[in-house]
């Protein structure tokens, strides 16, 4: 057997050389990554890097132009019904429907499995207790919270009992004690083994969560690796953001003396530098300027990659 074959049987994705375009456009160009069995891993990108249309392409929703998609081993979109029955996914947009009560959603979505109602039945308690939505199971949606809803759109992508997870933005919009919760639920299904594919905005929550995150900017893998080697790899190890009405006056003093990378977004100067107290120390007595000297973070090494420009989604 080939080390290629090899990779394939132990990845529950594969993802080989993709490649789609609409027109002249390229949204996805060439783009390889592969996931390991009970791994999250973070799929990272501004609005249209074409993360929306690589998800779709692993479900076998949207026709690829060349490469090729492995799900838990079956190739998609051959057997794409195959590999998506054997799949969770939790979509940015909840679509839950609001003619039913929690228990009927998880219900008449299982059947959607071709699962025997009395076996969606047997794992209801199981899912309402994981999304802590045990006392709302006979609730219509539209008296849910947003957090709510969010935990029952995970819990329905478990009903079948998926070994591989696509969560696109799941905890968009909610508020900080939601999002928590549903970062411990995640941390529970990688603790049960299963694989979690997850797209976010919240470089804080790939941070977390993921073991692996690969940056795509322009269809293309730009980085890909642990969290932390990467910014180990990319960023200088710390950050003192300045703030305030003085600090371009206060930049346009000090630059020449600073041992730092320099970046200016809107009213605040970022300093990357290995050795923040010298920067700290031309800041104090400062009038009107506050500063935060913080080690570097993901979010650092994706505006790195990507830049700071506003994309617009595609």
């Amino acid at each position: 057997m080939t080390s290629t074959s090899q990779a394939s049987l132990a990845a529950a994705l594969q993802v080989r050389h993709l490649r789609k375009s609409y027109g002249a456009k390229t949204i996805v160009d060439d783009l390889s990554f592969a996931i390991r069995p009970g791994e999250c891993y973070g799929l990272l990108g501004p609005n249209g890097a074409g993360k929306t249309t690589t998800l779709r392409s692993i479900l076998g929703l949207t026709p690829i132009d060349g490469g090729e998609v492995l799900v838990l081993g079956l190739p998609v979109p051959a057997q794409a019904q195959a590999a998506r029955a054997r799949v969770g996914v939790v979509p940015q947009l909840d679509n839950l429907d609001p003619d039913f009560t929690v228990e009927e959603n998880l219900l008449v979505f299982g059947r959607y499995f071709g699962m025997r109602d009395e076996a969606i039945r047997a794992r209801i308690p199981g899912l309402l207790e994981f999304a802590a939505l045990t006392a709302k199971r006979g609730d219509r949606i539209n008296t849910l919270s947003g957090g709510m809803k969010r935990r029952l759109t995970l819990a329905r992508a478990l009903v079948n009992d998926p070994d591989l997870i696509v969560l696109d933005e799941p905890t968009t919009g909610l508020d900080p004690q939601a999002r928590h919760l549903v970062w411990e639920r995640l941390r529970a299904l990688l603790a049960q083994g299963k694989t979690i594919l997850l797209t976010t905005h919240f470089m804080d929550e790939a941070e977390r969560l993921c073991g692996r995150v690969g940056v795509i900017d322009h269809g293309r893998m730009v980085a890909e690796g642990p969290p932390h080697d990467l910014i180990a790899q990319h960023l200088e190890p710390y950050v003192v953001e300045v703030y305030g009405d003085g600090a371009q006056d206060w930049l346009a003093g000090a630059k020449a003396g600073l041992a730092a990378r320099v970046e200016i977004s809107g009213e605040t100067v970022f300093c990357h530098t290995a050795e923040p107290a010298p920067v700290v120390q031309t800041l104090h007595g400062r009038a009107g300027l506050r500063y935060l000297q913080r080690p570097a973070n993901l979010e650092d090494l994706f505006l790195r990659l990507t830049g700071r420009d506003m994309r617009e989604e595609t």
